[in-house]
């Protein structure tokens, strides 16, 4: 089920780049605290970013703990990628294009840079789901679908309706 709040392709918010968050109070805390209870109320939500529920700010939330359980909720204000590893193949999906999935290369791990909600820098290497799910969020930041990194739609894209064979290192999961 898609919760009413979550913006759909072709919504014009969901290719906009976000602006940088600056104030880091209460407001902020509030908009990530909504940004959790959407993506929990998600059947397949282990990440979300701002955009997705049309606030254009550098926010984005991960916790692919339903499906790795020694992982826990990160927060991401004005997040960047700072090194990555070598490309592998990935099945994705996206709240926001709730009916489908698609392989695409995404790098196998990354580490990145973020401010927590205090406005602290934090940096890490993520690794598995984790990468994937954080690369997504930030390309939601910059505008960027996944759609946007598939080779071809026509035989890359799969309605979650329809079985597809799995793809990818280790069966990779969709997002």
């Amino acid at each position: 089920m898609n919760s009413p709040e979550i913006r759909l392709f072709p919504d014009p918010v969901l290719r906009r780049k976000t602006e940088r968050v600056t104030v880091f109070d209460a407001a902020l805390e509030r908009l990530a605290g909504r940004m959790e209870a959407v993506m929990r109320s998600q059947r397949h939500g282990i990440g979300i970013a701002a955009p997705q529920i049309g606030v254009p700010r550098s926010l984005a939330l991960v916790d692919v703990s339903p499906r790795v359980p020694e992982a826990a909720l990160i927060v991401l204000v004005n997040p960047e990628i700072i090194a990555q590893g070598p490309h592998c193949p990935n099945r994705e999906g996206c709240m926001s294009l709730p009916d489908y999935t698609a392989d695409l290369t995404r790098f196998e791990w990354v580490k990145a840079r973020w401010q927590n909600l205090k406005g602290h820098w934090e940096e890490r290497r993520f690794t598995g789901i984790e990468a994937m799910c954080v690369q997504h969020e930030i390309d939601h930041l910059r505008g960027v679908l996944f759609l946007d990194r598939v080779t071809c739609l026509k035989t890359d894209m799969y309605s979650r309706t329809m079985k597809a064979r799995p793809r990818g290192r280790k069966g990779r999961q969709a997002l």
